[in-house]
């Protein structure tokens, strides 16, 4: 029985080469130049590594056959980097511009030793324009979403309680979005990762501790308890 069910589910799941084309016909569709691309990044190393081998080779076909498979491996792995990083892009610009996306991009989109929280740091609720916060080796990053002309008050606020909280942490001000001055959210990882390093790696763990202790431990609001609440009785007449 177990088997039968191991074999079904083997069945349902796609394979490698399913998913890769699955994958390349979802960036086509949202990036037509991306299919040129890849064409142009595989054929570029066959084409030299054929033309190494015409001019080095002295006529040896074993050696041209290797110079070949060099160069068609070789493309290969340019053109399947160069899906990557387009699914990548085809993927965020399908989320862009709706609430919630740099959260999806800090939680899974970091790299370079960052480290994010999907859930925002501050939100308006009116707008639900939102701040992000993420630590790496550049400091301590706040990313806001919606306008940057929205968003500029709660990026000060945030960014005044972190310099009183780490006063010796450098804090960058980051605004996604199509505002001038704001970036895509494509550009959002690149962007932290250009940043200057100014942090170790076992300090990127205690500021990023520090501050979800204290994101934590915030006071919560007083108002009525629902679990003490009592149904108000009508009044006798």
């Amino acid at each position: 029985m177990a088997r039968t069910k191991d074999a079904s589910k083997a069945q349902k799941e796609p394979g490698r080469m399913k998913q890769m084309w699955q994958v390349f016909q979802m960036t086509r569709r949202y990036d037509s130049t991306a299919q040129w691309l890849m064409l142009l990044g595989f054929l570029a190393p066959v084409v030299v590594s054929l033309g190494l081998a015409l001019w080095f080779s002295e006529g040896n076909g074993f050696t041209i056959a290797l110079w070949v498979v060099a160069g068609v491996l070789a493309g290969l792995l340019i053109a399947l980097v160069i899906l990557g990083r387009r699914a990548e892009r085809a993927a965020y610009s399908q989320i862009e511009d709706q609430p919630g996306a740099v959260g999806a991009v800090l939680r899974s989109g970091l790299r370079g030793g960052w480290v994010g929280n999907e859930m925002p740091v501050a939100v308006n609720g009116k707008t639900q324009d939102a701040v992000y916060r993420a630590v790496g080796r550049g400091g301590v990053a706040l990313i806001s979403e919606g306008p940057a002309s929205r968003t500029k008050r709660m990026l000060d606020d945030e960014q005044r309680k972190v310099a009183r909280i780490l006063p010796n942490v450098p804090v960058m001000l980051i605004s996604v979005g199509t505002d001038e001055g704001s970036i895509k959210l494509h550009k959002l990882p690149a962007t932290l990762r250009k940043s200057k390093r100014a942090l170790t790696k076992p300090e990127v763990l205690a500021v990023s501790n520090r501050l979800n202790s204290l994101q934590s431990s915030l006071p919560i609001p007083k108002g009525i308890d629902p679990m003490k609440a009592r149904p108000q009785r009508g009044k006798m007449r």
